[in-house]
């Protein structure tokens, strides 16, 4: 069970015990990302993240912090995503009056040093060098430029290298002060402790800051795609990465379940459709998977395969062939069936683990706006039809609608567009 309390400074706390384990995660989340930046500073909140482990007031270089987290046996660690930035402690029960206090030091005390901030530039960018060095997680970023030009959806969540060199100490201050101190920010503590000592510590520690409240500022998507829009990253690779990406619903829609499970069907799992039919059958790929990414105003369908630049149009058309065939057919009560069963079990085995629950709880609670515990959403999954599955399909595969993000040996978009097109 979990139990939302306001403290007195208005900030939203996340209290969820769960005896079952000797650990305790800690979670901070930060409502902004790379959606609320402009171009000239994308990646600011990417840098910000970074910056706040390399010291505050009371421990006033990051070998401080490391040294004190690491002699508790902590796991720690930060994220930045496009819409919400996240810093967590996960350690042995007995270390939580510790943890929850060295999160709320990072999170309101930070030095942001000059030579701190000149230091970690460099550090950035070599993340993103080793990021873009990994075609499988950077094809995601390729698909999203097609997906939203000229928006901020569309742009790095670490900015390009350029942003991170001119970046200024001003511009990161006034950027921080802007969404950390405010009603976008909220704290989770999940594990074995008692909800009277967790209240205690959020408010020692977190409920004595003044907050100020703050609206979404960020630029909302409105969709006018019409066509197939396609984005093209040529490098010499062994293996191409290909993606697609269909316009969808936004995170609160109820349609989002539907949506889910039809994606478990074409390509959730090794027994899925396309998974069958693109590499059991043909062996026309490593990999093919389906999978969701949504936002507050908008979500996606999202396809991608790994394979061998040869076999690419003999894939790309099997990939359309089985997705005209699943709008215009629908799917069986079989696979519907298989299908929610395989979407509880995801959703099920990684609450067992304090950090997952804390993160799937403040998420709801920032994202959507409200709390919905494992039986509802259990319930919302057993609830959907066949008939609305059907319905989500003919809705979302449309390849006017589409986007591809494709990396591998110079390809033209004709390539693409004779197939999808026709």
């Amino acid at each position: 069970m979990h139990k939302l309390l306001k403290l007195k400074n208005g900030l939203n706390c996340i209290l969820a015990p769960l005896h079952e384990t000797e650990a305790v995660t800690v979670l901070a989340l930060v409502k902004v990302g790379s959606r609320y930046e402009s171009d000239k500073i994308n990646g600011i909140s990417h840098f910000i993240e970074h910056l706040l482990f390399k010291g505050t007031k009371r421990r006033p270089t990051s070998l401080h912090l490391t040294k004190e987290l690491d002699s508790l046996g902590a796991e720690y660690n930060a994220f930045t995503d496009k819409d919400h930035t996240g810093y967590y402690i996960k350690v042995h029960k007995r270390h939580l009056a510790q943890a929850v206090e060295v999160v709320s030091d990072m999170l309101f005390n930070p030095l942001f040093e000059e030579k701190e901030i000149n230091r970690e530039r460099g550090v950035i960018i070599e993340e993103i060098k080793m990021y873009e060095d990994n075609p499988l997680m950077y094809i995601g970023d390729v698909l999203e430029r097609a997906m939203f030009p000229n928006h901020p959806l569309g742009n790095r969540i670490s900015g390009p290298q350029s942003n991170l060199r001119i970046i200024n100490r001003k511009e990161i201050l006034d950027y921080y002060k802007k969404y950390y101190f405010t009603s976008n920010l909220m704290i989770g503590i999940a594990g074995n402790f008692t909800e009277a000592e967790g209240k205690v510590l959020a408010e020692k520690h977190f409920g004595q800051h003044k907050l100020g409240l703050v609206k979404d500022d960020f630029q909302k998507f409105s969709d006018k795609q019409n066509k197939l829009q396609i984005n093209i990253e040529a490098r010499d690779s062994q293996q191409v990465q290909l993606a697609l990406g269909f316009m969808a619903y936004k995170r609160t829609d109820p349609k989002i379940y539907s949506l889910s499970l039809l994606a478990v069907i074409l390509g959730g799992s090794m027994s899925s459709r396309l998974f069958t039919a693109i590499r059991e059958k043909r062996g026309l790929a490593y990999f093919v998977r389906a999978s969701t990414t949504l936002y507050e105003d908008v979500g996606e369908l999202d396809i991608q395969a790994g394979l061998d630049q040869t076999r690419l149009e003999p894939a790309l058309k099997v990939l359309k062939d089985e997705l005209i065939k699943i709008k215009q057919k629908g799917v069986s009560i079989p696979e519907l069936k298989r299908a929610k069963e395989f979407l509880k079990g995801r959703m099920v085995l990684p609450l067992e683990d304090s950090a997952r629950m804390i993160g799937w709880l403040l998420e709801q609670k920032l994202l959507n706006g409200k709390l919905e515990d494992l039986s509802e959403k259990i319930r919302k999954i057993d609830a959907v039809s066949l008939i609305q599955v059907n319905q989500v399909a003919k809705e979302i595969i449309n390849f006017k609608k589409c986007s591809i993000g494709f990396m591998g040996s110079a390809i033209k978009p004709e390539v693409f567009q004779k197939i999808f097109n026709n």
